[in-house]
């Protein structure tokens, strides 16, 4: 939600610009039940922006040493 309260959905194009993920591995881990969260809307579908930047901050790989 943005700061009125409502959900900030983008199309799968933004989040294989901003995550670096191709088309085809979101589609992929649609299909398989993986990957980003996202909402289906009839045949559109979207990803809510928060959820899109939490995947993200979880996939950080910390280096130890």
């Amino acid at each position: 939600m943005d700061d009125t309260g409502k959900v900030q959905s983008v199309k799968e194009q933004i989040v294989s610009n901003i995550s670096g993920l191709s088309l085809s591995t979101l589609r992929k881990q649609r299909y398989y039940g993986t990957g980003i969260p996202y909402m289906k809307l009839g045949k559109a579908v979207r990803y809510d922006l928060r959820d899109v930047y939490a995947f993200l901050q979880n996939a950080k790989v910390f280096p130890r040493g």
